[in-house]
């Protein structure tokens, strides 16, 4: 099954999920909010379709048969092709402990079934909105870091720093906002959007992976915890 060329006014979603009565209730609901729905039964017929045509985003069953759903997002974000495509998980798994593993495996966002398809919805328009605005392209530089906003790529000394599309935003919000503390509230409000249904602690994980991804250029000392209040962005250590 191929995948259509992307339309602007209707994001193009692939739905993974092995239980054909979902799958055919979210091709509805979704097809009724204005998006192109496409569907996959496995992580093997989902790669197929990524490979034929990038999607806008991905609704990712964490349950599948064969390779399981967090194995795909893995792929998917070591592909540096695919690396910057929104993921959503799917998961019947509600523990913490499942929600920071999806998360770490390069999810954007997760919905915990039984969901509601209106708040569904909502996420998945909150993780479309996250790109940078036309008004911001520019190019910030921080000591050797700099992060370009047309390109969509960050450099440290002439090196690309592979990053995920939120962690892309939460470091070009860090590098316009330099010097200020933020709490995890307002991260998410300003990283996520508002009215978006995600917990604190997500901020949490993404600061990790952003950290994690800097370290190697010993440029994760510029991202601070301070103690009781958030994190900042800043050159002096």
């Amino acid at each position: 099954m191929m995948l259509n060329p992307m339309a602007k006014d209707n994001p193009t979603i692939l739905v993974v999920e092995d239980e054909a009565a979902i799958r055919e209730m979210l091709n509805f609901s979704l097809g009724r909010a204005g998006f192109d729905v496409h569907e996959a039964a496995d992580a093997r017929q989902a790669q197929d379709m990524i490979n034929q045509q990038v999607p806008d985003l991905v609704l990712l069953d964490w349950m599948l048969p064969g390779t399981s759903g967090v194995d795909l997002a893995q792929k998917i974000r070591h592909n540096t092709r695919t690396r910057e495509l929104p993921i959503i998980l799917l998961t019947a798994r509600g523990e913490e402990e499942n929600k920071i593993k999806g998360l770490e495996a390069g999810a954007d966002d997760y919905v915990t079934k039984p969901f509601s398809t209106q708040e569904l919805i909502a996420r998945i328009r909150a993780v479309l909105r996250r790109t940078v605005s036309p008004g911001s392209e520019e190019i910030i530089k921080v000591g050797d870091l700099s992060l370009d906003t047309v390109s969509h790529r960050v450099i440290v000394n002439e090196t690309p720093v592979e990053l995920g599309p939120t962690e892309f935003r939460l470091l070009h919000f860090f590098m316009s906002h330099a010097e200020r503390v933020f709490s995890r509230s307002q991260l998410l409000d300003q990283v996520w959007g508002n009215n978006v249904y995600i917990e604190e602690r997500t901020v949490d994980v993404h600061i990790r992976r952003l950290r994690r991804a800097l370290e190697a250029y010993n440029c994760d000392k510029y991202i601070q915890t301070v103690r009781g209040a958030g994190y900042r962005f800043s050159e002096q250590v």
